[in-house]
């Protein structure tokens, strides 16, 4: 009999995009992006409105059906093999009926299998500050988006995306929700993309920091090994002049402000709104007709 065992491959990155390229079938919305993150990264995406944030993320979750483009996740296709250890969280929990309904937090997490992890059940009810008898439809919006938390994260998750989910949390829950992700990161090599306009308080929580603008990440910075003079040199003024404010909310602002100022210059202003008209105008109406449908992969082998 023989001694040689099989064993899984290993996976050389959690998430691998190469030449990325997304639209509706008229202007891109992720234009030939690259992108390479490793087990126990701490990813944050920095971009304004539109730049292609959610869209990515949703890819990497295997919701939107791609050809022939370079999209791996815990080493498989992110939609043909959907890996497992993969969770995505966004916004759109908030319009789920469930939400508001007369429902308690115990039964919900019951319903989610919270008997098989009682442990980190526990650890997660504490770090939200969740109760177990709230109900669904007598809690605020900041309560209901910490249930979604608890109920999101309660499997082991290899992957975890997120988009926006902590702008309803206060200052303390997101504090002690991001030092839980920390943990997770450190202790079990898990990977984060984590899409956020708030950059209060996240200055020594990622690994990495991806400015993405245009459809593309035009920087990805590695926040401990890069030399990174650009961050540096506000760090060194913060100190001189004695400011309190993060050195990376001032980095991210500035970005921000470089990639508004690079779109007004290239589109032209709305008569209506007097903001730049953008893809988002002009891709609406075709989003609303026709969907997903030009990457309907099951519709195509039929």
């Amino acid at each position: 009999m023989s001694n040689i065992t099989s064993q899984a491959p290993e996976i050389e990155h959690a998430i691998e995009v190469r030449d990325l390229y997304f639209d509706y079938g008229g202007p891109s919305i992720i234009d030939h992006l690259d992108l390479t993150l490793d087990a126990g990264h701490r990813c944050i995406l920095v971009g304004a409105n539109g730049a292609g944030k959610t869209t990515l993320l949703r890819i990497l979750a295997g919701k939107r059906m791609l050809h022939n483009n370079h999209v791996k996740v815990l080493g498989k296709d992110a939609f043909i093999e959907a890996p497992q250890g993969v969770t995505y969280l966004g916004t759109e929990w908030a319009n789920n009926p469930v939400v508001k309904s007369d429902l308690t937090v115990d039964y919900l997490l019951k319903s989610m299998g919270s008997h098989r992890w009682p442990e980190r059940t526990q650890e997660l009810l504490t770090v939200l500050d969740v109760k177990t008898t709230w109900r669904l439809h007598q809690i605020s919006d900041g309560q209901r988006r910490r249930v979604q938390l608890v109920m999101g994260l309660l499997h082991p998750w290899k992957l975890l995306l997120l988009d926006e989910v902590t702008v309803d949390l206060d200052v303390l829950a997101r504090a002690d929700f991001l030092a839980f992700l920390k943990k997770e990161t450190e202790d079990r090599g898990c990977t984060i993309v984590y899409a956020t306009h708030i950059f209060d308080g996240l200055g020594d929580w990622p690994t990495h920091i991806a400015h993405v603008a245009d459809g593309r990440v035009l920087a990805l910075h590695n926040v401990k090994d890069d030399v990174w003079p650009e961050l540096d040199a506000i760090k060194a003024e913060h100190r001189e002049k004695g400011l309190l404010d993060s050195p990376l909310t001032s980095l991210c602002l500035g970005w921000l402000r470089e990639d508004r100022e690079r779109l007004r210059n290239r589109k032209k202003l709305d008569p209506a709104t007097g903001q730049p008209h953008t893809k988002w105008d002009d891709l609406s109406e075709d989003m609303k007709k026709n969907g997903d449908k030009f990457y309907n992969y099951w519709k195509e082998k039929q």
